[in-house]
């Protein structure tokens, strides 16, 4: 059997028929830039988010970056963020003039180990900029404390938590931006690139608008100087209809965990499986499991059939792109160790039973023989 770690095939497959028609009339209608489907996308998303307004970009990157530019971070600001996510979410903030500050992982859940957040507010910290990794809600309370304690902005990388719940609450409902990506492979994907940021703050919303779009308040009248970043309608149509399946594939991939976490449970291995936390709802975008000998497993597992993946093989602040900010190793240890190893499995809404106990089968056998 041959197990990939995703596939966009299946879902395209049950999908078809019901894209057809939005699809073709966005196509007869020529409006691809701003399209009506934009529009009524910006409000559904919002809407299903619980938050006031939606802004359409063209990357959940570029929904970071122009989130930081609309919440009034730049040159010399400081945002405190976790060293164990992905690049992108250090990006945007080094796109906006400011300087990432990073803080160590929280052992269960990835996310940003919340003790340690004031140790790392300075005079120049102006946000928090959290994840919620792999699908896993941030604890959002206590980062909205320590927020309003030292006056700072906070914002939301949702990037691979679309409907995740944080105490029965969406995520991307607390903060004063949240971001989401609909890369094609994320809980809700687009067929290329796409994002949103999401906010209940009239003045961001209004900033975002500005900013996606030249900086402009008529056709040819530029009042900021904006950047060229919107989502385009296909995608918007697109998207409109995957939303209505969203809660329903999110609930698949909770059963394909849950399945999973019982395979792995009953056999006693040493495998470090996720973690739930009990104010979560977590939504799986990815189901990641820690094992020794991480290579060699990834590799046995691969002449198994199995296709496995890494997120993510190198700490941000080891990248070689932010030596500049002088971190060293061992700055972060519970990120570093996950670093070497985290094993991403196959998940995705149609993966079937078959496939996930061979998957489960294959890597217990695998653990046992090493």
């Amino acid at each position: 059997m041959k197990v990939d770690v995703f596939s966009l095939k299946k879902q395209y497959e049950e999908l078809k028929n019901e894209l057809k028609e939005p699809m073709e009339k966005v196509l007869m209608s020529g409006g691809f830039i701003l399209g009506e489907d934009v529009g009524l996308f910006e409000q559904e998303f919002a809407a299903y988010c619980g938050v006031k307004y939606g802004i359409g970009v063209n990357s959940g990157t570029d929904a970071l970056f122009l989130a930081c530019l609309a919440c009034g971070i730049g040159k010399g600001d400081e945002v405190i963020t976790p060293a164990y996510t992905y690049i992108a979410t250090s990006l945007g903030i080094s796109m906006a003039g400011a300087n990432p500050v990073f803080v160590d992982t929280e052992e269960k859940t990835y996310g940003i180990d919340v003790s340690k957040i004031e140790k790392a507010i300075t005079k120049k910290t102006k946000a928090i900029l959290l994840v919620h990794l792999y699908g896993h809600p941030a604890d959002m309370d206590p980062i909205i404390q320590i927020a309003k304690k030292h006056k700072l902005k906070v914002i939301e990388d949702c990037a691979q938590a679309h409907g995740a719940l944080y105490k029965n609450k969406k995520i991307g409902s607390f903060g004063d931006a949240a971001c989401f990506s609909f890369y094609p492979t994320k809980n809700l994907g687009a067929f290329g690139d796409g994002g949103m940021v999401i906010t209940n703050s009239e003045e961001v919303k209004d900033r975002m608008l500005l900013l996606r779009d030249y900086g402009r308040k008529g056709r040819y009248e530029h009042i900021i100087k904006g950047y060229n970043s919107r989502l385009d309608t296909l995608h918007a149509a697109i998207l409109r209809v995957k939303l209505k399946h969203l809660d329903g594939w999110n609930e698949k991939r909770r059963k394909n965990a849950a399945l999973y976490t019982r395979l792995f449970k009953e056999s006693k291995l040493d495998i470090i499986l996720p973690f739930e936390a009990d104010y979560a709802r977590h939504v799986y975008h990815l189901y990641a499991v820690r094992v020794k000998n991480r290579k060699e497993v990834m590799e046995k597992l691969a002449e198994n059939g199995v296709r496995t993946l890494i997120h993510y093989p190198i700490p941000i602040h080891l990248q070689e792109c932010y030596k500049d900010l002088d971190y060293k190793k061992g700055d972060f240890p519970i990120a570093e160790k996950y670093c070497e190893e985290i094993l991403t499995l196959p998940m995705y809404p149609e993966l079937t039973e078959e496939e996930i106990k061979y998957v489960a089968e294959q890597l217990k056998n695998i653990c046992s023989n090493i």
